[in-house]
């Protein structure tokens, strides 16, 4: 079986558009609420308590997105359907998400942004868990850099999309979460209908024992130290991220003294500097790995931009020093993710068997700092009287040791 993964035909870039097109229309909708309108919502059902409500609304998704990653990757891994493996997760996880934001847009509590919110983590990472798995599924390890690459900008793309989308339109909070929502449901569809995806047969799956049930939620790092080591690394440069993109709308209010209705655009053209500056390099480097057959350096070296990034943000006295910021973070980002997902590939533990289930594990390392960011950011606030400089200088001496712990990672040059 092992075998048959590295025999493999290349894919061509019609396949490559269209998984790029879906995994960046997965991002639109579940990384817009994130960045700008779940924030603004909190904000309008509960001003004086928003810096707080934000963070339970977020800290509570991101475990329902660390719980459902894992353990939708297992039920992909095991999906005996006549539709494939992959395509009833990315068919019933969008639609699901679609009405969870609905939810959101028309909560007119707390309690019910939370719930919606919760309810869109579980959706979407079930989505997330089956396109990422296509990965391993579909592209021999000679095009992973390449199309990781590709892949790479996907999620900026998801983030510049949305905020734009957002400032387009503002005047209706309904149409800034189901907008995004509408262009995911049709871009993952697409893909998950034209998806020549894996079938496995009944008899190929095993019962799950109690055993199982565990090792859903975990990889020992002592028998598989590189995939450990990637994991670390990947937890380190996102928790470094996630103060940002969480702490953004706060940062250009309270430190910068914009007002709420310049948000939209202000975020819009933060996330622009950076996507622009992402697109340049993730596809160079991606390709450029594939050449030379080295992922470390381009992930070390991602990792060490970041930080210089959120650096001269943390102390940026105006906006356009904040974009420099952003664009030296696009830049570290670009590198980092060019390369970072065709790495954790080439250390899965069992590409063929538990691809989506080790992937989702993985995927934990991204929705962990969602949960992480919020909890902490408010006590480094609290500890300095508000003082986002402090915040963001923290946030990029964690981005560093996503450079360190790449380091000892052995079987991938």
């Amino acid at each position: 079986m092992a075998a048959a993964v590295e025999d493999k035909a290349r894919v061509g870039w019609g396949f490559i558009t269209l998984h790029a097109l879906a995994y960046t229309g997965t991002w639109l909708a579940l990384l817009t609420p994130v960045l700008v309108t779940i924030a603004l919502k909190v904000r309008h059902l509960a001003p004086e308590t928003a810096a707080s409500s934000l963070s339970l609304v977020l800290g509570l998704g991101a475990f329902f997105a660390l719980v459902g990653n894992p353990l939708f990757g297992r039920l992909s891994d095991r999906t005996t359907s006549r539709f494939g493996m992959r395509r009833p997760w990315l068919i019933g996880g969008v639609i699901c998400g679609a009405f969870a934001l609905l939810l959101i847009a028309t909560a007119n509590s707390i309690a019910m942004v939370l719930i919606g919110w919760c309810l869109a983590q579980l959706a979407f990472n079930a989505v997330l868990a089956a396109i990422i798995a296509v990965l391993p599924d579909q592209v021999p390890i000679e095009q992973r850099g390449t199309v990781a690459g590709v892949m790479g900008v996907c999620l900026p793309l998801g983030q510049v999309s949305g905020t734009y989308l957002v400032q387009s339109v503002a005047t209706s909070t309904l149409h800034t979460f189901m907008v995004p929502a509408s262009i995911c449901v049709v871009l993952v569809l697409v893909f998950a209908m034209t998806l020549r995806d894996r079938h496995l047969a009944p008899g190929e799956v095993e019962s799950l024992g109690w055993r199982d049930v565990i090792a859903i939620y975990w990889v020992n790092p002592r028998h598989y130290p590189d995939f450990g080591w990637t994991w670390l690394s990947r937890l380190f440069f996102v928790l470094g991220s996630a103060f940002l993109n969480t702490y953004q709308p706060f940062y250009l209010i309270d430190k910068l003294g914009h007002t709420e209705g310049q948000l939209p655009t202000l975020i819009f053209q933060g996330i622009l500097a950076q996507t622009v500056a992402i697109v340049a390099v993730s596809m160079l480097g991606g390709r450029l790995s594939d050449a030379i057959g080295r992922r470390k350096v381009f992930v070390a070296l991602g990792g060490a931009v970041y930080a210089i990034g959120l650096w001269v943000i943390a102390v940026a006295p105006d906006y356009p020093t904040f974009l420099l910021g952003m664009t030296i973070t696009g830049i570290g980002h670009g590198i980092y993710f060019a390369v970072d997902l065709a790495l954790v590939t080439d250390v899965l533990p069992n590409r063929w068997r538990d691809a989506a289930k080790d992937l989702g594990i993985f995927n934990v390392a991204n929705a962990l700092p969602q949960a992480i960011a919020p909890a902490v950011a408010p006590v480094i606030l609290a500890l300095t009287g508000g003082n986002y400089t402090w915040l963001f200088a923290v946030a990029g001496a964690i981005t560093l040791l996503a450079s360190v712990t790449i380091l000892p990672v052995k079987t991938v040059r």
